[in-house]
């Protein structure tokens, strides 16, 4: 491969490469989770940071390579595949940049940040224009390890931050399949009521919260005729993707609810096309979060279509 063929690259998440690898085009070869490609940056929903227009350049030293990234601008971030002490003492040279976990709500950082990665010992690839304002497109939180009763809340906290919006006090949010409560929990903190609808019944101490409401049965029979307005709908259920894509669809084109964020699950052999449907949706988007596992996120605003 040579150095100057490359005009994007992409950063897979752990254990996500083959996904990224099925949808990126003119891919030319692989630096640990980074997929390098010959043609310009798409957008793609498996990647966790996408590097737009990245330049190569040589450098003479450890304090050559600081130097010429400053150059270019103030905020970098490592993603270190190889020579990760030479790499390591370059990024020391750097501006410092936080990386503290977040306090959900939060606002999105307000400067850019640029990635860097050392092809060889000699050699930074750099761009200064990335997808994700979070060191390599990680979005990490303090965590809260007594209220909700899993870690799937996180995955609710990502996509509200990304969104820039959330729930308010006053606010009706629906949270179809809920059980046992993460979401519910998150929704009832942000100080809006929630009713959580599902089979299973949510944990007593979800059900003991303020705001918090549950109605035994199944999500996907909910129609919004049975509700006036809702504020929010969300879902984390687990459920074949077309089935989530018809009952959301059947909600937007209702006019009934202007929030929506619903994860979408694969199992056996998934049928990634599923989300190009999502995305199909006037104000969608479809990300691979960073807290996702073998699942992306669909986020609908009524104001951005």
């Amino acid at each position: 491969m040579e150095f100057s063929e490359i005009r994007s690259a992409y950063l897979a998440a752990e254990d996500f490469s083959s996904q990224l690898l099925g949808e990126v085009p003119g891919v030319i070869a692989t630096h640990g989770q980074l997929v390098f490609s010959s043609k310009p940056a798409v957008n793609v929903l498996w990647a966790q940071n996408i590097w737009h227009n990245p330049a190569v350049f040589s450098i003479e030293s450890i304090n050559d390579g600081a130097k010429k990234l400053k150059l270019i601008q103030r905020n970098w971030w490592l993603y270190s595949f190889q020579h990760h002490r030479r790499a390591k003492l370059i990024q020391e040279k750097l501006p410092h940049v936080s990386a503290k976990p977040l306090v959900f709500p939060c606002s999105l950082p307000p400067s850019p940040l640029g990635s860097w990665t050392l092809l060889d010992e000699n050699t930074i690839l750099a761009s200064p224009n990335c997808s994700s304002l979070f060191p390599n497109g990680e979005v990490k939180f303090i965590e809260d390890r007594q209220g909700p009763p899993s870690r799937a809340y996180l995955k609710l906290y990502e996509a509200l931050t990304l969104m820039q919006e959330h729930p308010q006090p006053g606010e009706f949010c629906v949270d179809a399949g809920g059980s046992p409560g993460g979401w519910a929990w998150v929704v009832q903190q942000l100080g809006a009521q929630v009713l959580t609808i599902d089979r299973a019944t949510p944990e007593p101490k979800i059900l003991s919260l303020p705001n918090v409401k549950f109605r035994k049965g199944d999500a996907f029979a909910l129609k919004p005729a049975d509700f006036d307005p809702v504020d929010w709908l969300l879902s984390d259920v687990v459920c074949f993707p077309n089935k989530l894509l018809e009952w959301a669809s059947m909600w937007v084109e209702s006019g009934k609810c202007g929030n929506f964020v619903c994860t979408i699950k694969f199992k056996g052999e998934p049928d990634y096309g599923i989300a190009k449907k999502f995305l199909g949706i006037r104000g969608s988007r479809v990300a691979h979060l960073h807290h996702n596992r073998h699942e992306l996120t669909w986020m609908y605003r009524s104001h951005w279509s």
